[in-house]
Protein backbone atom coordinates (compact mmCIF):
# COMPACT_ATOMS: atom_id res chain seq x y z
CA UNK A 1 0.00 0.00 0.00
CA UNK A 2 1.09 3.55 -0.65
CA UNK A 3 -0.02 6.62 1.31
CA UNK A 4 -0.58 9.71 -0.86
CA UNK A 5 -0.97 13.25 0.49
CA UNK A 6 -2.08 16.20 -1.62
CA UNK A 7 -2.96 19.86 -1.11
CA UNK A 8 -1.36 20.27 2.33
CA UNK A 9 -2.92 17.01 3.57
CA UNK A 10 -6.44 18.10 2.61
CA UNK A 11 -6.68 15.06 0.28
CA UNK A 12 -5.36 11.72 1.59
CA UNK A 13 -5.46 8.37 -0.17
CA UNK A 14 -4.19 4.81 0.12
CA UNK A 15 -3.06 3.31 -3.17
CA UNK A 16 -3.18 -0.46 -3.65
CA UNK A 17 -3.23 -3.14 -6.32
CA UNK A 18 -5.35 -6.30 -6.36
CA UNK A 19 -7.04 -8.59 -8.90
CA UNK A 20 -9.07 -5.59 -10.16
CA UNK A 21 -5.90 -3.61 -10.94
CA UNK A 22 -4.63 -0.34 -9.43
CA UNK A 23 -6.95 1.60 -7.13
CA UNK A 24 -6.92 4.17 -4.37
CA UNK A 25 -9.38 4.97 -1.63
CA UNK A 26 -9.30 8.29 0.16
CA UNK A 27 -10.90 11.28 1.80
CA UNK A 28 -11.11 14.93 0.69
CA UNK A 29 -11.62 17.79 3.14
CA UNK A 30 -13.83 20.72 2.07
CA UNK A 31 -12.11 22.86 -0.55
CA UNK A 32 -11.41 23.25 -4.27
CA UNK A 33 -8.90 20.99 -6.00
CA UNK A 34 -7.57 20.44 -9.52
CA UNK A 35 -6.33 17.01 -10.58
CA UNK A 36 -4.62 15.65 -13.71
CA UNK A 37 -4.86 12.10 -15.01
CA UNK A 38 -2.17 9.91 -16.53
CA UNK A 39 -4.55 6.93 -16.89
CA UNK A 40 -8.28 6.51 -17.41
CA UNK A 41 -9.98 6.91 -14.03
CA UNK A 42 -13.29 5.74 -12.63
CA UNK A 43 -14.22 7.57 -9.43
CA UNK A 44 -16.99 6.47 -7.07
CA UNK A 45 -18.24 8.70 -4.25
CA UNK A 46 -18.47 6.45 -1.19
CA UNK A 47 -19.80 9.05 1.23
CA UNK A 48 -20.34 12.79 0.83
CA UNK A 49 -20.50 14.76 -2.40
CA UNK A 50 -18.26 16.19 -5.12
CA UNK A 51 -19.05 18.91 -7.63
CA UNK A 52 -16.92 17.95 -10.63
CA UNK A 53 -15.98 19.98 -13.70
CA UNK A 54 -14.41 17.82 -16.43
CA UNK A 55 -13.18 19.24 -19.73
CA UNK A 56 -16.11 17.56 -21.49
CA UNK A 57 -18.76 18.97 -19.11
CA UNK A 58 -20.51 22.21 -20.16
CA UNK A 59 -21.26 22.85 -16.44
CA UNK A 60 -20.14 21.31 -13.13
CA UNK A 61 -21.94 18.10 -12.13
CA UNK A 62 -22.84 16.98 -8.58
CA UNK A 63 -21.99 13.38 -7.63
CA UNK A 64 -23.03 11.97 -4.24
CA UNK A 65 -23.15 8.65 -2.35
CA UNK A 66 -22.78 5.70 -4.72
CA UNK A 67 -22.51 7.76 -7.89
CA UNK A 68 -19.53 7.52 -10.23
CA UNK A 69 -17.86 9.44 -13.02
CA UNK A 70 -15.06 8.75 -15.48
CA UNK A 71 -12.13 10.92 -16.54
CA UNK A 72 -10.04 10.02 -19.61
CA UNK A 73 -6.25 9.87 -19.40
CA UNK A 74 -4.21 13.04 -19.93
CA UNK A 75 -7.01 15.38 -18.83
CA UNK A 76 -7.52 17.65 -15.87
CA UNK A 77 -10.65 18.12 -13.80
CA UNK A 78 -11.63 20.31 -10.88
CA UNK A 79 -13.49 19.25 -7.75
CA UNK A 80 -15.42 21.34 -5.23
CA UNK A 81 -15.91 19.59 -1.88
CA UNK A 82 -18.40 21.07 0.61
CA UNK A 83 -18.24 18.31 3.26
CA UNK A 84 -15.66 15.61 4.04
CA UNK A 85 -16.02 13.07 1.23
CA UNK A 86 -14.72 9.51 0.81
CA UNK A 87 -14.01 8.10 -2.64
CA UNK A 88 -12.71 5.09 -4.54
CA UNK A 89 -10.65 5.62 -7.69
CA UNK A 90 -9.87 2.78 -10.12
CA UNK A 91 -7.21 3.22 -12.81
CA UNK A 92 -6.98 1.55 -16.20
Amino acid sequence: MQVNRYFDDQVLSLGFENSNGQSSVGVMAPGSYEFSTSQDERMVVISGALVVQRQSDPEPVLYSDGEEFHVPRDQSFSVEVTEPTAYLCEYS
